[in-house]
Parts: structure tokens; sequence; C-alpha cells
């Protein structure tokens, strides 16, 4: 599917000015113009952007919106891509840096991000339902998926090995099928 660059940069750019909250809180906002309004991706391509982005260092956001812009566009897509989804938070901070002694005390400052925080939260679940029935129904992900979700919220284990033992799991239980239907 050909797509201009520029209305490429003019979703991440949109995605970046409009995305409150950080890198997680930006990928429900990418799924929703990807796939849903823009349609240059299903979920399922989506989904494989997502994981192979989470086991990658750097920001989420940031990572996400390079490999999505280089499947749909190549290079080109890549770097515009990114240049949209930073272009906002940085110009932000630029301005903010500047009259941060002013306003950091300010009562409507501290209000707007305790309203933002509940609001990422509902994105984040938003994002998660709508991803899940692409997630294959099949004994080993619901294993992988509790196993990670003990993993991390009960054993309080970081994200980077239970990221890398799943990617080591996953390529075991795939040559395993292969060597069964040899």
């Amino acid at each position: 599917m050909k797509v201009s660059l520029w209305k490429l940069f003019a979703i991440f750019l949109r995605v970046g000015a409009f995305t409150f909250g950080g890198g997680y809180a930006m990928v429900p906002i990418i799924q929703k113009e990807l796939v849903d309004r823009a349609q240059l991706m299903k979920d399922e391509d989506f989904l494989d952007v997502l994981a192979v982005c989470q086991s990658l260092p750097g920001a989420i956001a940031v990572n996400v919106s390079t490999y999505a812009g280089y499947k749909i566009a190549g290079k080109k897509g890549a770097a515009v891509c990114v240049l949209g989804t930073v272009m906002p938070a940085f110009v932000i901070i630029l301005i903010y840096a500047q009259f941060y002694q002013q306003i950091r005390d300010m009562v409507f400052m501290q209000q707007f991000f305790l309203g933002v925080r509940p609001a990422i939260v509902a994105l984040l679940i938003v994002s998660l339902i709508k991803l899940y029935p692409s997630v294959p129904k099949n004994p080993f992900s619901y294993i992988v998926t509790i196993t990670t979700l003990i993993l991390l919220h009960f054993a309080g284990l970081h994200p980077i090995p239970i990221i890398l033992g799943c990617m080591l799991a996953g390529f075991i239980s795939e040559r395993l099928k292969e060597a069964k239907a040899s």
C-alpha cells in the first residue's frame, strides 16, 4: 500500500502532540491511528510490531514509530514517523524548561497531571482489550501470559529478563513443533 510521507508524518505528529504520559500511553493512540483510522496495518501486524519493539532497548513509542514507519514506507517512513513522534515533545520540553520556575507550583499544572494519569491507565486497558483477539488462543500463549503476570506483579522481576525468557520460550516451542512435524 502506497502512503504519502506527509500523511505518515501528520499521523505521528498528532500522536506526539496529543499523547500525555510517555511511551506506553502512545501505543494505543498509534494503534488507533494506524490500524483503525488510516488502515495502514492490521491488528496482527501491529501486535508483531509491538512485540519486537518491546524487546528492544529504547523508548517504546520511538521504537514503535520507527518500526511501523519502516514497515509501511521503508527508511523514509521510519524517519518521518520518528520525527513526527518526538518533535512535539522536544518543542514542549524546550518551552516548559524556559518557564519551569514560574509554573512548577501552579495548582493548575498539578491538577492537570492528576487528571491525565487515570486517563492513561484507561487508554492502556482499552488497547489491551483491542489487541487480545489477535493473541493466539493456545496453551502456550496462556502459560506465557500467566507466567509473565505472576513474575512481573507478584515476584517483582524486571521486565527485561522476562521478555528475554519469553523470546527463548517461543523459540524453543517453535523448534519443538518443527521437530515433531518432521
